[in-house]
């Protein structure tokens, strides 16, 4: 390898893959991308419950603090990282393809309306069109094939359907980034597998409704099987796993570590060897750095990096946001749901998003499956809730109603002890506007914080508690769940933690450039680039892969000076 390396890569999500694909082509064997996580070959991906506990979950810190893990070993090379902050709790992935290994699939361009002023000129949505175009045809999305196949029927598709036009509302299919064979027409049958245009195996979606743990088939288009696949395979560019980056220091014309140098001489990436707990501390020199560590994780690197990196804005970790994300379990439905069949998202339902929009109550609302091992837990806790319904109704027990001035605890625990309940359970995806105001800092203990101003989108949980409930009259279903916000507090869950790095442009406005020529570049700072959902000035409501996924290529652009294109 190189004794300096044109580009270093940190983290390999969609922003990371695309930056890896795209520099390595311009600069082949002079790449390198780093990755916290496990590579995940296909089959790897745990099932059994105590794999699940001791190599899937990554971090399960409490009061926001970042711990080692979970479990005797304290491993720290899991798929998933879950953060729990005073109102919000976020679940973010580590691993090669970072949150495309558990992402459920969609590929969603928001409306016009989102892109408020808050979004400079030159990345609103009639710029971003064409490189969304690039990526949707790499990341082969579509929606689910409709044939006479009778394993190709979705009943929950059926079910949201009937729901939206019982209440007067839009629904359709939405593209999914999930392999049916390379021919869109044709799809391949179910379970057959194909080389990619990429030249990575993967099989044609065998309905498992597993994408959100992680896809053993390789049936979901994650990046690790296209821009990764091509980074590595076809332009040499190295990368390491289980190794997180710890610190980016400038250096000055000798290539001495300088925090006062602007990076035109280049930079050194110091990261540690995670994959044990004595782990080394490397370091690699590089003329170019771009951070794609995640919205969480990119910002939280750089605000420690404040001592190197001295000249960074001071807008550093503001305008966060959970993309109004919210999720329900409407439970005891009249009629089955089958949530264990099919693409985990197949289509969804508008609410004032991509019509009639409404700045304060736009959101989707997208049909959800869950994998049957979470059905067989369900049914083997009964006996736990039966004992439960009988303490309560024995005096034993007193516990808060879970939804004031609807059923009480005892009311929703008969619920879920009636029969089959996952085979009638229809699960909830919502993301919408929320109002972007969230602030990301570091707590005196050095770990990430989450200030979030939840009063301030309230409009919008409110709106979307109530389509929720619409949802369980339509469906003549017993209960509405909302895990988390119910019960003893409200707090949100996001999976699409946006913002804290966010395109402006000047820095008094922003962190890094909207300038088409320095796309993504960190302000006070040459070669210095973000490119992941921290850019994101706002909340888009829709799922936010395709916006990210577009900004990370145009960032890449910017550097390159070469126009993507879908052959990579």
């Amino acid at each position: 390898m190189a004794d300096k390396y044109e580009a270093v890569i940190i983290g390999s999500g969609f922003g990371g893959a695309i930056n890896a694909c795209r520099l390595s082509k311009k600069w082949p064997g002079k790449v390198l991308v780093l990755e916290r996580g496990r590579r995940y070959p296909m089959g790897s991906f745990p099932r059994a419950p105590y794999d699940m506990a001791r190599r899937m979950f990554w971090n399960v810190p409490s009061q926001g603090r970042s711990g080692p893990g979970v479990g005797p070993e304290k491993h720290t090379t899991g798929l998933f990282d879950i953060r729990v902050y005073k109102k919000m709790q976020a679940v973010i992935a580590a691993g090669l393809g970072g949150g495309s290994l558990i992402y459920a699939n969609v590929l969603m361009m928001p409306p016009d309306a989102v892109f408020d002023a808050r979004w400079p000129a030159s990345c609103r949505r009639d710029k971003l069109m064409p490189y969304y175009r690039v990526a949707k045809e790499v990341l082969g999305a579509r929606p689910i094939p409709q044939n006479d196949d009778p394993r190709r029927r979705i009943v929950r598709t059926e079910r949201f359907q009937q729901v939206a036009k019982a209440n007067n509302r839009k629904s359709e299919l939405v593209d999914i980034m999930v392999f049916f064979g390379n021919d869109f027409n044709n799809p391949l049958a179910i379970g057959e597998q194909a080389r990619n245009r990429y030249g990575a195996l993967q099989t044609s979606c065998v309905y498992c409704a597993e994408c959100d743990i992680g896809c053993n088939t390789h049936s979901k288009n994650t990046v690790d099987l296209n821009y990764l696949h091509v980074a590595e395979n076809r332009y040499g560019a190295h990368i390491v796993t289980e190794h997180r980056a710890e610190k980016i220091v400038p250096v000055n014309a000798q290539g001495d570590d300088d925090p006062a140098a602007d990076g035109s001489h280049g930079y050194r990436v110091y990261y540690r060897d995670v994959s044990s707990a004595k782990g080394a501390v490397l370091s690699a020199l590089t003329n170019r750095v771009v951070v794609s560590a995640g919205t969480l994780g990119t910002t939280e690197l750089l605000l420690r990096c404040r001592p190197t990196l001295p000249r960074l804005s001071s807008k550093l970790g503001q305008r966060f946001s959970g993309n109004g994300d919210f999720l329900a379990f409407v439970i005891g439905g009249a009629d089955p749901a089958e949530p264990n069949y099919g693409p985990v998202i197949t289509q969804r339902i508008d609410y004032n998003l991509h019509e009639n929009f409404d700045p304060d109550r736009a959101f989707v609302m997208e049909d959800a499956g869950y994998p049957a091992l979470a059905s067989w837990f369900t049914e083997g806790a009964k006996p736990a809730v039966l004992n439960a319904k009988a303490a309560l109704k024995a005096g034993k027990a007193t516990i808060r109603k879970m939804a004031a001035g609807e059923k009480d605890l005892g009311e929703q625990l008969t619920a879920l002890v009636s029969d089959d309940i996952s085979y009638g359970t229809s699960v909830l995806l919502c993301m919408g506007v929320d109002k972007s105001d969230g602030v990301l800092t570091l707590d005196k203990n050095g770990s990430l914080d989450i200030d979030w101003p939840q009063h301030n989108s309230m409009p919008l949980y409110d709106a979307i508690v109530k389509a929720s409930d619409d949802f369980r009259k339509a469906a003549r279903a017993k209960v509405v769940a909302i895990p988390g916000w119910q019960a003893f507090s409200q707090r949100n869950v996001t999976v699409h933690a946006l913002g804290g790095c966010t395109l402006a442009d000047d820095a008094g406005a922003g962190v890094t450039s909207a300038d088409p020529a320095t796309f993504g570049q960190v302000f006070g700072y040459q070669g210095l680039y973000v490119a992941d959902g921290a850019l994101l000035p706002t909340a888009v409501g829709a799922n936010p892969v395709a916006t990210i996924s577009s900004l990370s290529e145009m960032v890449a652009e910017g550097i390159t000076g070469i126009a993507p294109d879908a052959n990579l």
